[in-house]
């Protein structure tokens, strides 16, 4: 039976794209498969902000950032924590991935036309010691375009691919299943999908038309994580993470549903560290959604004061950016599946970011002119749009109303203005000091020593309750779903193994499919800026693999 190409790729997102890219470069013939309309091609990277993890860099070195391959190696065995058998390949990812990102990544992706913005983001900070979780120095690089600017130079290679004739694009083509012949996994079958003019992220049909077979060397799948599937994301979660949300929003479409993961288990892979996995706390549901129960993230600097449910400050270290998973764990041993930020207006227009090439439309359109109008602006205006029309906002002009505010947006009252009047006061008697026992004060002090944070991302230490920095705002938080950190189990060419370690004959994986690489390699935490490069990284490492196999 003859071959329909040499490889199949399933899945158009980032890893997909970049390991047709790679296959394309080697002469390889490739179908490319994905159930969603061709305008959703690029999947999850095109609403992404961009970020990318390099270790010193040439913007780093010119905001005076020292950072180093050891330094970068360290941060990451600390926050991943392996500590499980199955650590194995995870382990070897990683040191791969911190060589690639303190190597080529950066130039690689420069010769494709690919620019960053010039100051470097500080995520996930930890708090814990050098050893611990969290990123020592900022690497937080935003692409110059934001996910639409990562992905257009994958589109391009792969439509130039599609021209040569060595690429064919079928899209509204779900996969069911994976089957072998003469011991390798070489069949694809599955699912027409009717056409569908729906705008890229909207759910689109799922009437059935027809039905396919396809055979080809090799199999690659690229087809992403579970984030969509709150049901799966709720069997899946950790014990450690206490009780999962009753209420979460969502950070990706519902497509996103882990369906490609059971039906390549099913076909002899094994899956690992299904329990791990990466949802943000700072969850807003979006006013003006793209699908349904959108939610958007609060990219916070480190100045608002968080409270739970009840209006209690979260312990140290849980400050704002400082450690997600760290923060989720308290949350839901609260009793309460929401918390609040508390600050103002000096605050807000100085520290808030939302999260989404559509919510960052200065950097998404590489406008100079509108980056330097966002900086001069009092409030930005998507995080004013939200201001105005969110319902997790409330703006007051004094502490009363406002704690009347956020207890109108829960069930019960739960706010007590008077404990919450005694919390912000005792903190800000302590800002008027450069002494201070208050952790998350001394924070803000170290942050804006950094020239980054004091430019666009840290506001200067002052009262909360001072009414020339006001009005007074209150956002309420929820859990967002947004990344798998299992996935299935590879080997450094992104092979995928099946239960008892060999390679499970003719199929690849990459992209959050395969944990970003090895079925896991960010561990328990993510350093952030992680997620498109280990899309990047594993889906490059998955083509010339497959391209080389099948040569």
């Amino acid at each position: 039976m003859a071959y329909d190409a040499d490889v199949i790729v399933i899945g158009a997102g980032l890893a997909g794209l970049t390991a047709v890219a790679e296959l394309v470069d080697a002469g390889r013939k490739v179908i490319l498969l994905d159930q969603e309309p061709e305008q959703s091609m690029g999947g999850q990277a095109f609403w992404s902000f961009g970020g990318l993890f390099f270790v010193d860099s040439p913007e780093q070195r010119r905001l005076r950032i020292r950072d180093s391959h050891a330094l970068a190696l360290q941060d990451w065995m600390g926050t991943a924590a392996f500590d499980r058998p199955e650590d194995h390949w995870p382990r070897r990812w990683a040191k791969a991935y911190v060589d690639f990102a303190a190597g080529e990544k950066r130039a690689w992706l420069h010769g494709q036309g690919v620019r960053f913005f010039p100051v470097v983001g500080w995520a996930e900070r930890g708090g814990y010691g050098a050893t611990g979780h969290g990123n020592s120095v900022p690497r937080f690089h935003i692409t110059w375009g934001t996910g639409p600017g990562l992905i257009e130079p994958f589109v391009r290679r792969v439509r130039a691919g599609a021209a040569r004739g060595l690429v064919e694009l079928r899209f509204r083509h779900r996969v069911t299943g994976l089957s072998r012949s003469a011991g390798a996994v070489d069949t694809v079958t599955g699912e027409i999908l009717e056409p569908s003019d729906a705008e890229r992220g909207r759910a689109s049909s799922r009437t059935v038309t027809g039905a396919f077979e396809l055979r080809a060397q090799a199999v690659i799948v690229t087809t992403g994580g579970i984030g969509g599937n709150h049901d799966l994301v709720r069997a899946n979660w950790p014990e450690r993470l206490g009780s999962p949300p009753e209420r979460m929003v969502s950070g990706v479409p519902a497509h996103v549903d882990g369906e490609m993961l059971g039906i390549t288990e099913e076909a002899g892979a094994r899956l690992i560290n299904r329990d791990r996995m990466w949802h943000y706390t700072e969850g807003l549901r979006n006013w003006n959604p793209v699908w349904d129960n959108h939610g958007i993230r609060v990219l916070p600097g480190p100045s608002s004061l968080w409270l739970d449910a009840r209006g209690r400050r979260l312990p140290v270290p849980l400050f704002p950016g400082f450690d997600t998973l760290g923060t989720l764990e308290h949350i839901m041993r609260t009793g309460y599946d929401h918390t609040w930020f508390v600050l103002d207006r000096k605050i807000i227009g100085k520290e808030f970011a939302l999260s989404g090439s559509e919510q960052n439309p200065d950097l998404t359109g590489k406008s100079v002119r509108d980056v330097i109008g966002r900086a001069r602006a009092d409030v930005p205006g998507p995080v004013k749009a939200f201001m105005d029309h969110g319902v997790d906002f409330v703006v007051e002009k004094d502490l009363g109303a406002l704690v009347r505010g956020m207890n109108a947006l829960t069930k019960e009252p739960l706010i007590d203005e008077a404990a919450l009047r005694r919390e912000i006061v005792a903190r800000d008697r302590e800002i008027l000091n450069p002494f201070t026992k208050d952790l998350q004060v001394t924070a803000i002090r170290g942050a804006r020593r950094f020239l980054g944070d004091r430019l666009i991302r840290t506001a200067a230490p002052h009262r909360i309750l001072d009414p020339k920095a006001g009005p007074l705002i209150a956002v309420r938080l929820s859990i967002l779903t947004r990344k798998t950190l299992g996935g299935l189990e590879t080997d450094l060419s992104s092979r995928v193994l099946s239960e008892g370690g060999d390679p499970l004959p003719g199929v690849y994986a990459a992209g959050e499919a395969a944990g970003f690489g090895g079925g896991g390699v960010h561990g328990y935490r993510s350093l952030e800026g992680t997620f498109l490069g280990g899309c990047l990284f594993s889906g490059r490492t998955a083509g010339r693999a497959a391209a080389k196999a099948v040569g």
